[in-house]
Formats: structure tokens, C-alpha cells, sequence
């Protein structure tokens, strides 16, 4: 199959590869402009275009898919197939028609639940118990198209969006590549429609929701910690500074909202409902450490008091 794909982030790279493996042809790869990163602001590329030069197939990065002759080119390939998996840009209905067969997304839920921009950290934030990845025709609307496949994966009380990120890209790669083979063998894909009356929305984080406030239950709370590991991580006040916690679980038990009621290999703070065992955490400036050497580091205390951050 001549495949264009369409991608940016981490995540899309396993599809990419196995698309690769399984011997189609990449006849372009789209992903966005290279950006400033780092301390020095360097442009950097994105890891679907360095995988993309590894195995020296054409990369093209549009700031936009509207203009007339970024369509012209990627209707020059003449692709049967456009694979989008994280790409980030809107992709114009003129450009979804280009391809033969049309155009098919890897969506990391399990549809039509989390729609949208961040549908791994809601599903952990709202204690779903699992979540998954799902093949869908792509269309206008926002995530809406029907869908062809669905690949489940459980989500535990220590699972973090990296965790179930990696394991989402994984399962997305081997679900496409079967979908393109029955494509290529049949011409076709079956499709359902998605049931409107499910749908919610993966809403983009914003960064003031990783304050910690330690009325809400340890369960919640956790489920936050998680939610916002690697970004943008769950923060509070420490002793007048700002500590980012990378790694928390819920426990029974109780104490006072923000207090450290006990200190072993974890930190067991007080919550508005239970306790929360702290197992990671980053001081302003320094690593992230296990609770076991911050403690030793920061000398802390029981009693000692986490409050919101500013």
C-alpha cells in the first residue's frame, strides 16, 4: 500500500515502524515544523521525522494543510492510504479525500468516550478502569468518525499516563497494521458509528489544574499525581517551596488535610479522605528523588505540612 502518514509525538513512532516492517510503501510522512526545545531554544525535529530519515522516506512539514500548493503535494504522491496518529494539525476534508481508500486515525481511548486533545490523563483523572486505542475513519468533526477496531487496556491504581501512553502506542501500531491488511486484501474496511449519546471530551490541560488541594480524597488525588505524569506534574506547597510529586498511591487511614502523618518508604500525607503515600517527588532545582532520600534531604518531619501551591 502507498501510505501517507501523518504524525508528530513519541507516540505515533511505533506505528510508523511497524507500517515500515510490514512492508508498505511511505510515500510522505507529515508532521509539524520543527520547534525551539531545550535551554539553548534549538529547532528540534520530531520523532516521527527522525524515524522518517532513518529509513530515508520524503518528510514535509506545512505549518499549514489549507494553502492550495501544500494540497498539490500531497496529492502528487497519489497515496492509497493517509494514516494520522498525533499529527496536531486540521486536516482539510479536500485533503482527506485525496487518498484512494481515504484516511484512518489511531485515537488513544476507546470511543466515543474522550473525544479530544487529552483523552489518557481524563481517563485516569476520572478513575476510569480502563481505557484503549481505536481505529476510526477520520472525518470534520472532532474524533468523530466511525470506527473500525478497538483494543482495550486495563488501567491499575499506579498506572501514569507515560505508562499507559507506551502501552497505547503499542497496541495502536498492531491494530492499524491489521486494518491496512484486510484494506489492502479487500479494498474495504467495515466501520460502526459512534453512539452520540456516550461521547465526553478530553478537554486540553491547563497547567492550574495540577495544584494539589488536599481536601479532595486521597483517591483523587492520586488519580491527579498520575494524571500529570510526565506533564505538566501534580504540585504543592513544602515548607515555602514548590514541590513537584511524581508518584502517589491512595491508602486508608486519616489525618489532617496536607499533614505527614507518617514517614517510611513512602511519605503518608492526610487528605480530605484517606491518606496519601508519596513515593516521588522533585524539589525546586533538584532531581526527582525517591520519598526516602527527599526526606533524608529536606529533613522532614512528621507534622510537617503540604499546602496548595500559588
Amino acid at each position: 500500500m502507498k501510505i501517507i502518514f501523518a504524525g508528530t509525538p513519541e507516540f505515533a513512532t511505533p506505528a510508523l515502524a511497524a507500517l515500515i516492517a510490514a512492508g508498505h510503501e511511505i510515500v510522505m510522512v507529515l508532521t509539524q515544523p520543527d520547534r525551539p526545545a531545550g535551554r539553548g531554544m534549538k529547532l528540534k525535529a520530531s520523532p516521527v521525522k527522525l524515524l522518517a530519515e532513518q529509513h530515508q522516506i520524503k518528510v514535509f512539514q506545512p505549518a499549514t494543510l489549507k494553502d492550495a500548493e501544500v494540497q498539490a503535494r500531497v496529492a502528487a504522491v497519489h497515496a492509497d492510504v493517509m494514516i494520522v496518529a498525533a499529527y496536531g494539525l486540521i486536516i482539510p476534508t479536500v485533503i482527506l479525500h485525496m487518498p484512494r481508500f481515504g484516511c484512518y486515525n489511531i485515537h488513544a481511548s476507546l470511543l466515543p468516550r474522550w473525544r479530544g486533545a487529552a483523552p489518557i490523563h481524563r481517563s485516569i483523572l476520572a478513575g476510569d478502569n480502563e481505557t484503549g486505542v481505536t481505529i476510526m475513519e477520520v472525518v470534520p468533526a472532532l474524533d468523530a468518525g466511525a470506527m473500525v477496531s478497538r483494543g482495550v487496556v486495563a488501567i491499575t491504581n499506579t498506572d501514569t499516563t507515560q505508562i499507559l501512553h507506551d502501552a497505547l502506542s503499542l497496541v495502536g501500531a498492531k491494530l492499524m497494521v491489521e486494518a491496512i491488511a484486510i484494506l489492502e486484501k479487500t479494498g474495504k474496511l467495515s466501520a460502526t458509528p459512534q453512539d452520540e449519546s456516550l461521547v465526553t471530551y478530553a478537554h486540553k490541560l491547563e497547567k492550574a489544574e495540577a495544584a494539589i488541594d488536599w481536601h479532595k480524597s486521597a483517591t483523587e488525588i492520586s488519580r491527579q499525581v498520575r494524571a500529570f505524569n510526565p506533564f505538566p506534574v501534580a504540585q504543592s506547597q513544602l515548607k515555602g517551596e514548590v514541590c513537584r510529586i511524581w508518584m502517589a498511591v491512595a491508602e486508608s487511614g486519616h489525618g489532617e488535610p496536607g499533614e505527614v502523618v507518617a514517614i517510611d518508604s513512602g511519605i503518608l500525607v492526610g487528605c480530605g479522605d484517606g491518606l496519601l503515600r508519596i513515593t516521588e517527588l522533585q524539589a525546586p532545582g533538584a532531581k526527582r528523588l525517591t520519598a526516602e532520600v527527599f526526606v533524608q534531604s529536606r529533613n522532614l518531619a512528621i507534622g510537617d505540612i503540604f499546602t496548595a501551591a500559588d
